[in-house]
């Protein structure tokens, strides 16, 4: 998981670790360390953050630099 482009994303759409962890239904302290790289990202948050931004998994997972999805 490319962890500065997880929190980029966030930055760049003005969005809050409390929001995006209330948005995935989990508490922040959880999601903050899966933007630090503490703790690894299950699928199912991957999936649901490329929705969210409208990227592709490829580009969370750092796979690609080009976000449009697939």
């Amino acid at each position: 998981m490319d962890t500065k482009r997880l929190r980029d994303l966030r930055e760049d759409n003005d969005k809050t670790q409390q929001q995006i962890a209330d948005m995935l239904n989990m508490h922040r302290s959880v999601y903050r360390r899966y933007e630090s790289g503490e703790r690894e990202i299950p699928v199912w948050a991957v999936i649901k953050l490329a929705d969210y931004y409208r990227v592709s998994t490829d580009y969370l997972l750092g796979l690609t630099d080009d976000p449009a999805r697939r």
